[in-house]
C-alpha cells in the first residue's frame, strides 16, 4: 500500500499535466525537448526516493 499511494499520485499529475503539455509542444524538436526534461525530473524524484529509504 505505500507504494500504491505514490504510483497513483504521479499518474494524477501526469494527467493533470498531460493537456498543456502537448499544447505547448508543437514540433517534434520541442515536444522531446520538453519530454527529455520530465525524464530527468522524475529519475531525480526517484533516485531521491530509492537513497532516502535506505
Amino acid at each position: 500500500m505505500d507504494q500504491i499511494v505514490p504510483i497513483i499520485y504521479m499518474i494524477g499529475v501526469f494527467l493533470l499535466i498531460l493537456p498543456a503539455f502537448m499544447n505547448t509542444n508543437n514540433s517534434l524538436k520541442t515536444f522531446f525537448t520538453n519530454l527529455s526534461i520530465w525524464i530527468a525530473i522524475i529519475l531525480a524524484i526517484f533516485s531521491i526516493y530509492y537513497f532516502f529509504n535506505f
